[in-house]
């Protein structure tokens, strides 16, 4: 009979590591029920950390926002650090499939998933977020694009947990910007996804912009090149064409039964021009 253990602390955490070493964790279990009812993994153990405070809440640390890897998608829609300072997250957490999986799902499960697809990763990529790792002996931060290696695949070591997710206030950025395309206009898997931030002059010169697509490759992909096409003058039509051209040639698609590595690769581009009349 499988175990399944419920620390009310992290130091229980540690202890039952200890005991169990091939233990594995997790909070809502929306992806970790579908794979065990599949068949794709089997751990002979559990540890679920829904009931731990320290991996839950949202909070103001000065020039940055920390999120408990236990914050459910729910819970980060009501929360006003959220809703001010990170637009682009809360409209991605908006669009996460069903109002029961927003319940349980968690924002570091959505990131330990590791999926291409996985909504939260583009705004989090835009946004050069921070992934705290934590052990018994050591708590550490990485970029969460060094952290996620390709699909299912991240730095997670044995006896480590996420747990939580740092981002800057991104107070250099007036435009926050997400956007996803799927096969239903809701509860939809994404078929492409973009996250943008951008920077954006008064006289309405870009000044700095930041790009990241999902579904578009094994891990989410960024465009510098595309970037820097949008900076140094205005978002018209003819300048956001050229940063599209250079968006379809750095994505990286495949074709599966949500749609074809064409049709990625054009929606990827395509998604750029909403920019125009992004408010």
């Amino acid at each position: 009979m499988r175990k399944v253990f419920v620390p009310a602390s992290l130091d229980e955490v540690w202890r039952f590591f200890e005991d169990n070493p091939g233990a594995t964790v997790y909070t809502g279990g929306t992806d970790l029920l579908v794979r065990m009812y599949k068949g794709a993994l089997n751990p002979e153990s559990l540890i679920c950390l829904d009931r731990i405070k320290e991996l839950k809440g949202v909070h103001d640390m000065g020039e940055e926002i920390r999120i408990g890897a236990c914050s459910t998608h729910t819970e980060m829609l009501g929360d006003p650090l959220v809703s001010q300072h990170l637009p682009v997250l809360r409209r991605a957490i908006e669009v996460i499939g069903s109002p029961l999986i927003r319940n349980m799902g968690t924002i570091g499960g959505n990131i330990c998933t590791a999926s291409p697809a996985g909504d939260t990763l583009p705004p989090l990529y835009a946004l050069q977020a921070e992934v705290e790792l934590c052990s018994k002996m050591n708590v550490k931060r990485m970029p969460i694009r060094d952290f996620i290696g390709g699909p299912g695949s991240t730095c997670l070591r044995a006896a480590e947990i996420v747990s939580a997710v740092w981002v800057k206030k991104p107070v250099e950025y007036n435009l926050q910007h997400f956007e996803k395309v799927g096969q239903r206009n809701a509860l939809a898997c994404s078929v492409v996804s973009l996250a943008a931030v951008l920077r954006i002059a008064h006289d309405g010169v870009v000044e700095k912009a930041a790009l990241a697509w999902g579904s578009v490759g094994p891990t989410v992909i960024t465009c510098p090149e595309a970037e820097e096409a949008l900076v140094g003058g205005p978002l018209s039509r003819i300048r956001v064409q050229v940063a599209a051209s250079l968006a379809r040639q750095a994505v990286r698609p495949i074709s599966d039964i949500r749609g074809s590595e064409d049709y990625r690769r054009s929606v990827a581009g395509n998604l750029l021009m909403r920019l125009i009349s992004a408010d």
